[in-house]
């Protein structure tokens, strides 16, 4: 059972999810509200653990930001969807900056918001039309200045060899593969882009083109 919480502060929105996930035999839906500070008081009422998944309205109507709003729902444990118009760019490429698992729209079919909640459960990276407009919009955002051996490894990697296959299909060294990778990540984590797990830096390579969609195997191992 995949448990999901819904913050937006339009009830119809929220109302409308909560019916759509109890349709399903494997989502239940254990917290509805406006904020992210009720989610997380009623985390620490109800000595609940983190939601499987968050799905989170791009604005709400408290003053928060979307960054300070990804950035604590990610801390406390969740990968947060963003669910907007999908009309600000900018601030969804504020919201993936933050560590949002990805962006759907208000616009789509309530059967592909399921589909979007049961893929980022599975800790799979969301890639959909609304993510890649984002990401194309601003070209810095997709730049960490990798090196072309960096950007090689990455590839392979993040496609879902371990390490170890990817030293040896680069000719290189064990442990030059895994210094690469770490250089990747201080690259990622300096442009505000992180990418902590193997997820992440597949994450990380599909929105800098150098994985496709649908030609990884999936995270794997090291």
């Amino acid at each position: 059972m995949t448990r999901v919480a819904l913050i937006d502060d339009h009830e119809s929105v929220r109302l409308g999810l909560e019916a759509a996930c109890a349709r399903t035999t494997t989502k239940q839906v254990v917290f509805s509200g406006s904020t992210v500070r009720a989610y997380l008081d009623w985390r620490v009422f109800s000595a609940s653990p983190p939601a499987d998944v968050v799905v989170l309205d791009l604005t709400l109507g408290d003053g928060t930001t979307v960054t300070e709003n990804v950035t604590r729902l990610v801390r406390d444990g969740s990968p947060v969807i963003i669910h907007s118009v999908a009309d600000r760019p900018a601030a969804v490429r504020e919201a993936l900056s933050a560590g949002a698992a990805g962006v759907i729209s208000k616009s789509s079919r309530i059967e592909e918001v399921i589909d979007a909640i049961r893929t980022v459960a599975r800790g799979e990276p969301l890639d959909n039309v609304e993510w890649a407009s984002a990401v194309d919009g601003d070209r810095a955002f997709a730049d960490a200045q990798l090196s072309a051996r960096e950007r090689d490894v990455l590839r392979l990697y993040a496609a879902g060899l371990p390490l170890k296959a990817v030293a040896e299909r680069l000719g290189i060294a064990y442990s030059t593969a895994k210094e690469n990778i770490t250089r990747v990540r201080v690259k990622y984590v300096d442009v505000g882009r992180p990418a902590p797990t193997k997820v992440d830096l597949l994450r990380r390579a599909m929105e800098d083109g150098l994985v496709v969609e649908g030609t990884a195997d999936g995270p794997g191992g090291d």
